[in-house]
């Protein structure tokens, strides 16, 4: 790890001191580049604001490896960066899977997978309805995780409803079966864009798109699974 790279995005160097979940490291760290780019580039929330009605929300329906996003949250100063010692501890907040009662903006408890896009479609519907129409939602999903049915009835849903919604698909070529087209094309009705998931400025243009009549996913393309 280069000295630049802990620069661009302090959570490399704070990701390090979390053990205890080996099995999920690759899930884990494929996802830090485009949460360090989010919080620090793209959402429109922080400490202070945690509790604001008209914050951004971001969704982690990929739960199952939580470590990246822990690193980004205390990098951010959601809570203290000593917390990330003890994960998985007896009486850590930080569990194997996010808890939204126990850990400073988190917005949903998450872990089993294939519901997080369709909370976040209920997320936008309640903002909308509240008034909070320049707030935006977005979602992290792993690309296994679109083989949920679950995720293909949302994503028709949302097409069809024009959810002003931004899906992160973190491709690292872990699903089982694939897809005839490649994941844009699970999409239909979406617009869409295919980035190098460890380039910031790549990450970030396509997370800044914003489209008012229809949904938008960011598939970012990352090493392997293993690799």
């Amino acid at each position: 790890m280069t000295l630049l790279a802990e620069t661009v995005n302090p959570a490399r160097r704070l990701v390090t001191r979390i053990a205890g979940d080996e099995k999920h490291t690759p899930s884990s760290h494929s996802t830090l580049d485009v949460l360090w780019v989010l919080y620090d580039r793209v959402l429109r929330v922080s400490p202070a604001t945690v509790d604001s009605p008209d914050r951004d929300r971001f969704l982690l329906s990929k739960g199952h490896g939580p470590a990246a996003y822990y690193a980004v949250l205390a990098a951010k100063g959601f809570f203290p960066v000593d917390w990330l010692d003890d994960m998985g501890g007896f009486d850590s907040p930080l569990g194997h899977h996010p808890d939204n009662t126990l850990i400073p903006g988190v917005e949903i408890s998450s872990g089993s997978l294939g519901h997080g896009l369709g909370l976040a479609i209920g997320t936008v519907h309640g903002l909308l309805a509240q008034g909070y129409t320049e707030t935006r939602t977005f979602v992290l999903v792993g690309d296994a995780e679109l083989d949920e049915g679950s995720n293909h009835e949302a994503i028709a849903y949302a097409a069809a409803a024009r959810i002003p919604l931004t899906v992160i698909v973190i491709d690292n070529q872990s699903a089982t079966h694939g897809w005839p087209g490649g994941i844009a094309a699970r999409f239909i009705g979406w617009s869409a864009a295919v980035v190098d998931g460890r380039d910031h400025d790549e990450i970030e243009r396509a997370l800044q798109h914003r489209d008012e009549h229809r949904p938008h996913v960011v598939i970012a393309a990352v090493a392997p699974k293993g690799n």
